[in-house]
């Protein structure tokens, strides 16, 4: 499977934006996929998954309420709806797919066996 992610910009403190990651090829469908980000010296974190059969949505504390993870009814398509953005939410954003089982480490980077380029969220202030 491969990974695109797009969608990322400048945006002011308060403002909204929406990522995409479109889901190619061949193999067969992910157990779940999910977005994490990465700010300049930090660790990639984690911000939200959704298990792509059934569509139960896992989330970040620092993102829930703001942040909504869904996909396309062709699942062929994840997205990212970020609403109230803040400045510390600037950073490269990942999306992922994980095609083993689904367990209690949904939210761990190393869960997901494959993984698109970022695409850069600025968030001014």
């Amino acid at each position: 499977v491969q990974l695109q992610a797009s969608g990322g910009g400048l945006v002011q403190a308060g403002g909204s934006l929406r990522l995409s990651c479109a889901v190619s090829g061949r193999a067969s469908r992910p157990n779940a996929m999910g977005w994490f980000r990465q700010a300049p010296g930090k660790a990639r974190e984690f911000v939200a998954a959704m298990k792509w059969i059934g569509g139960h949505t896992y989330y970040a504390d620092s993102v829930k309420g703001r942040f909504s993870i869904s996909r396309d009814n062709a699942k062929t398509t994840l997205y990212l709806q970020m609403n109230n953005l803040k400045p510390e939410g600037t950073a490269l954003y990942f999306c992922a797919s994980l095609s083993g089982a689904i367990t209690s480490t949904i939210h761990l980077s190393q869960s997901y066996d494959k993984w698109g380029q970022g695409t850069l969220v600025t968030v001014s202030s």
